[in-house]
């Protein structure tokens, strides 16, 4: 089977991410039976708005992994094809002139209907659907011409989009028909709803592909969810890369129900693909994404602090509050202190001339002033964590203090030790 499918997102804005969603669905069906997948911007001016959007949605969906055939085609370059067509309707007595405009005639009798691949056999009825603008008077088509037309120019054999253009669909057939050209098969997917239920927007938090670039998910795991809000090959299967979707994707397993936006499944699977890197590559990822976000940290050492944190974060927005006290100056609070000024000060002493500085003999030295105390682990190390990191919680302790260093470990024991 030859299959065409389209993306074609209107640039009123910053692409959201249930339009990538279908733009993946649309994405994978094509690679499944080597297809072509066309990108159109459905736009009817060149305003610089247009033209930033346009770039976001490109960008977006290449960081994402999706990919088309072919060069961008924009809606605004076939108005002229648009208002040929029109003229030709009306000659044929298929629309007519209304003050300026023309508008489709729609048969008033039967109904027009499809089976939906999704959503099974839709029928409505004729007698609800008004005469369509095809042309404003102002000479641009209108959505609903222009995209079915544009469908057929381009070959496409499947068009599947968003649920809320079923109520465009018999307008669109009926124009397709009227030209005498073929009926694209149509597939309506789901919505996708946040926690409350409620359709999926920027309330529920972060709704566009680049917030989440910036809250520090990798792309092979926006992939891999996305593809499951609406869809899933089977009732277990969570964790699919790339190949896997390609070969396992199905229309008929989407559902007609709509998605939930689940974000602790989201961060759970972030976390999982984020441990499966290898540490090189978990260092890189880590060390770019800090750069776009703007900080201006040394990078080999955020190399050697990486493998600290991959067990332990589920975002890489997470490193700088989790490991930032590596890179900047801490201020602890005296009550999470804790009175610990006696172990701190010991491990001040203990540390000042330990050699070598590393994590194996830090440990034991600390371990050592700990015992010599007479208190528990947990009791003695929290002053200690909390001098150096600022913070109750915080990577590994010993080989934190290590990555520091001396000189900096033992100023900030001391200026701990005095408020403790």
């Amino acid at each position: 089977m030859s299959v065409t499918v389209r993306m074609a997102p209107s640039p009123t804005g910053f692409l959201h991410i249930g339009g990538v969603r279908t733009f993946l669905f649309n994405w994978l069906y094509a690679r499944q039976h080597g297809g072509r997948n066309l990108l159109r911007i459905e736009n009817t001016d060149t305003s610089r708005e247009v033209a930033e959007a346009t770039h976001q949605i490109q960008e977006s969906l290449r960081w994402i992994g999706i990919e088309w055939d072919g060069d961008v085609t924009f809606q605004l370059d076939r108005m002229d094809d648009c208002r040929r067509v029109a003229e030709q309707l009306v000659a044929e007595g298929k629309a007519y002139e209304d003050e300026g405009a023309i508008r489709f005639r729609m048969p008033d009798e039967g109904v027009t209907a499809w089976d939906d691949v999704v959503r099974g056999h839709v029928e409505v009825p004729n007698e609800t659907i008004e005469d369509l603008v095809l042309i404003r008077s102002d000479g641009r088509p209108t959505y609903n011409f222009a995209s079915p037309m544009e469908d057929v120019w381009d070959g496409i054999t499947h068009v599947i989009r968003g649920e809320d253009h079923i109520s465009n669909t018999p307008k669109q057939i009926q124009i397709i028909r009227a030209i005498g050209a073929d009926v694209p098969v149509y597939a309506h997917v789901p919505n996708i709803f946040g926690s409350d239920g409620k359709k999926l927007s920027k309330r529920h938090g972060a709704t566009g592909v680049d917030e989440f670039q910036r809250e520090g998910y990798l792309p092979e795991t926006m992939l891999n969810f996305l593809a499951l809000l609406g869809w899933a090959p089977d009732g277990e299967t969570t964790l699919m890369r790339r190949d896997e979707l390609i070969e396992r994707f199905s229309l008929e397993r989407v559902s007609p129900s709509p998605a939930q936006f689940d974000y602790a499944k989201l961060d759970w699977m972030n976390g999982v693909y984020l441990r499966e890197l290898s540490p090189e590559e978990y260092a890189h990822r880590l060390v770019l994404w800090l750069g776009d976000e703007g900080y201006d940290w040394d990078a080999q050492l955020v190399t050697r602090a990486a493998p600290l944190v991959q067990e332990k974060i589920a975002k890489l927005s997470e490193f700088p509050g989790f490991a930032g006290f590596l890179f900047h100056d801490v201020e602890p609070d005296p009550a999470d202190l804790d009175g610990g000024a006696p172990v701190i000060e010991a491990a001040r002493g203990a540390l000042a001339t330990l050699e070598p500085f590393d994590a194996e003999h830090i440990e034991a030295s600390l371990r050592g002033v700990v015992e010599g105390l007479g208190l528990k682990p947990r009791q003695g190390f929290q002053p200690i964590r909390v001098a150096i990191t600022g913070s109750r919680v915080s990577p590994g302790l010993f080989e934190s203090i290590e990555l520091l260093g001396r000189e900096t470990t033992l100023s900030r024991l001391a200026a701990a030790a005095a408020i403790a």
